[in-house]
């Protein structure tokens, strides 16, 4: 069920209705139940069948996590630590990379075992980082025993089950465990609602017709030049930026109109001037859980240079394969990797470029990498990149032909680059939802621009595209 969805909306009015109903009448602990139903439901409209395994997972990990609260012995605790992360990490393995280590088992012993083909289960990869987050702060003493229902709550709750923001419980527990949260807050609502319309705005208006462009290219890299290539680059390097902060934003603008407050998920990323502030800024709840649980359980302060660098490569490589199967994401995760270790030694060497330079050396690294991360494998990456670098393309082309190239590809696709250049805007030079937010008030201003922005997505939601995250 996706947020950009007429069928959403009334399932957001059905349970939005209800829980607050439940609420009035006294009926605290019933709301809640019916939060936590409302959102397997939820899960069930994208992964029926997963829903068993989903189900279980949530209530193993309960069960591990609270004997892990009570229990004292060392060896026990131990045990328990390995049954809760190997039940984790064996149900993400199975469902997502199970065909990947079929395939190279195939190549290196030079067998033929059949892939299994399994549907990738929707927000897998998100909820799993939530539980083994939960399981190693359980496992550390950093947490205490949570009441079922709002364990259950932290898990399941729909605004940001599938694609995040990754929540930690510290963070969100205790405000299903604060009571006030329970109350209509009227000024919660409207600033929830104002959010959500600008991250249905981003993903409708601006995502998906820029989603649309891009993989019809991709799809068929030979089917275009240079223009083709580099415009198609483009598209998708801000259609996933529109799309995933988006979806955050919708999540975050959800999340209020039950008074629960999702942590940010991007600080315009793309003003960035090197690889470490960019990943400072993008995805930033899955960068802190791998900074939190990776890298500081491979690096500890002093450890030496040659230490450092390696947690770093460590950290990125886990990402790179966290987000897909297959070894182009191993490479993304690598390269990413590198950059940032790239920043560092420049830090400690007290060595700095130009602001302009930074930045664009930078952007370009970061539509590199982003093509290398959609491209249907390494070859096709570089064979785009290839294309777009290549000069002597030029040689054979005067530069009126050049010129009457590039205006024959505006005019036949004059709509994806006019809202590709307004992305370029937004990106670059707008203030992003949470700046813009900081001054929100109940005003005739920001109720006009909620309503507008619901309107024109709505006009839109018709032709709605998954979100490109679901894939992970």
């Amino acid at each position: 069920m996706i947020f950009s969805s007429y069928s959403f909306l009334l399932f957001l009015a059905i349970v939005f209705s209800g829980y607050y109903i439940l609420n009035l009448t006294g009926q605290s602990k019933f709301a809640k139940v019916w939060l936590v139903l409302s959102s397997f439901y939820f899960y069930a409209q994208g992964s029926l069948s997963f829903l068993p395994f989903f189900i279980f997972t949530v209530f193993y990990n309960y069960v591990i996590g609270t004997l892990l609260v009570r229990e004292k012995s060392t060896i026990k605790r131990k045990l328990l630590f390995g049954l809760g992360l190997a039940e984790n990490i064996a149900l993400l393995g199975y469902f997502k990379y199970s065909d990947f280590f079929i395939e190279n088992f195939n190549f290196v012993f030079k067998t033929n075992l059949d892939l299994l083909h399994l549907a990738l289960p929707i927000g897998i990869s998100f909820f799993t980082f939530q539980l083994i987050a939960y399981i190693v702060d359980c496992y550390r003493g950093e947490t205490k025993e949570y009441s079922l229902i709002n364990y259950l709550l932290f898990i399941t709750f729909f605004p940001q089950l599938i694609v995040g923001p990754i929540i930690h419980h510290k963070d969100v527990v205790p405000q299903f465990e604060n009571k006030n949260n329970l109350k209509f807050n009227k000024h919660n609502i409207m600033l929830g609602l104002f959010i959500f319309s600008l991250g249905c705005a981003k993903k409708v208006m601006i995502a998906d017709p820029l989603t649309h462009f891009a993989q019809a290219y991709f799809n068929d890299v030979n089917s275009g030049g240079l223009f083709m290539a580099l415009f198609s680059s483009l598209s998708y390097t801000f259609s996933y930026y529109f799309d995933l902060s988006g979806y955050a934003d919708m999540a975050i603008g959800l999340g209020l109109f039950f008074n629960i407050n999702l942590p940010q998920n991007f600080n315009s990323p793309y003003k960035s001037r090197n690889f470490r502030d960019y990943w400072r800024r993008w995805h930033m709840s899955l960068s802190k859980f791998l900074s939190d649980y990776v890298f500081r359980s491979v690096y500890k302060s002093g450890a030496g240079s040659v230490r450092f660098y390696g947690a770093v490569m460590t950290t990125f490589l886990v990402s790179g394969f966290w987000h897909g199967a297959g070894w182009r994401f191993v490479l993304w995760g690598g390269i990413n990797g590198i950059f940032v270790c790239m920043v560092h030694f420049m830090t400690r060497k007290n060595w700095s470029l130009p602001t302009a330079l930074a930045w664009f050396l930078t952007f370009v690294g970061i539509v590199g990498t982003r093509i290398i991360f959609v491209a249907n494998s390494t070859h096709e990456a570089f064979f785009v990149m290839k294309k777009m670098v290549n000069i002597t393309v030029y040689n054979g082309w005067a530069k009126s032909a050049i010129l009457s190239e590039l205006w024959h590809f505006t005019v036949d696709n004059v709509y994806v680059l006019s809202l590709l250049f307004l992305s370029m805007i937004i990106a670059f030079f707008f203030k992003n939802t949470k700046e813009i937010t900081e001054k929100f008030d109940a005003s005739y201003k920001f109720a006009f621009a909620t309503g507008a922005l619901i309107i024109l997505s709505l006009f839109q939601m018709s032709n709605v595209a998954d979100f490109l995250y679901f894939q992970f």
